[in-house]
C-alpha cells in the first residue's frame, strides 16, 4: 500500500489521466447500456407491436452480407446527410443497428440531437442479433 501511495505522488498526472480515462469509459458503458439500449428481443417486440424502423449504419458490403429484414442502410459516415430518408418515419421508434453496437450508439445520439425522439441501440448490434439465431435478409 505504501508503494501504491509513493507511486501516486511521484506520477499524478499519470494517475489523474487513469480516473478520468475510468471515468469516461464507465460513463460510455452506462450510457450505451442504458434506457436507449435495446437487446435484439426487445428490438423484435418493438418492430412487431410498434412498426419500429431499422436504420442499419454499416457500410454497403457489410449490410448486403446481412441485415435485419427491411432494414434501411444509411452508412454513419454519410447520415447526417441522408436524414430526410427518416423523416417520415420521425414518430415511429428508431432501431440503430451497427456490427457491434458502438457505431450505432454515435449515430443515436446524431438522431436525438435532430430531433428523432425514439431512438434505440441495437445493443451489441447485429453480432449479437446472429447470436439470437434471428432472421437476416441478404437482399439489397
Amino acid at each position: 500500500m505504501q508503494q501504491l501511495i509513493e507511486f501516486a505522488g511521484n506520477h499524478l498526472i499519470l494517475v489523474v489521466a487513469l480516473v478520468v480515462v475510468l471515468f469516461l469509459l464507465i460513463q460510455n458503458l452506462i450510457a450505451s447500456s442504458g434506457k436507449f439500449s435495446v437487446q435484439p428481443s426487445g428490438a423484435t417486440e418493438l418492430i412487431n407491436r410498434e412498426d419500429a424502423v431499422v436504420v442499419d449504419v454499416r457500410p454497403m458490403n457489410d449490410f448486403s452480407s446481412g441485415h435485419i429484414i427491411n432494414a434501411i442502410n444509411i452508412p454513419s459516415n454519410s447520415l447526417k446527410n441522408q436524414l430526410g430518408q427518416l423523416e417520415k418515419d420521425k414518430d415511429k421508434p428508431i432501431i440503430v443497428a451497427c456490427r457491434s453496437g458502438a457505431q450505432s450508439n454515435a449515430a443515436c445520439k446524431v438522431l436525438r440531437k435532430e430531433g428523432f425522439e425514439k431512438v434505440y441501440n441495437l445493443h451489441g448490434g447485429m453480432l449479437a442479433w446472429e447470436n439470437a439465431k434471428l432472421p437476416i435478409s441478404r437482399k439489397k
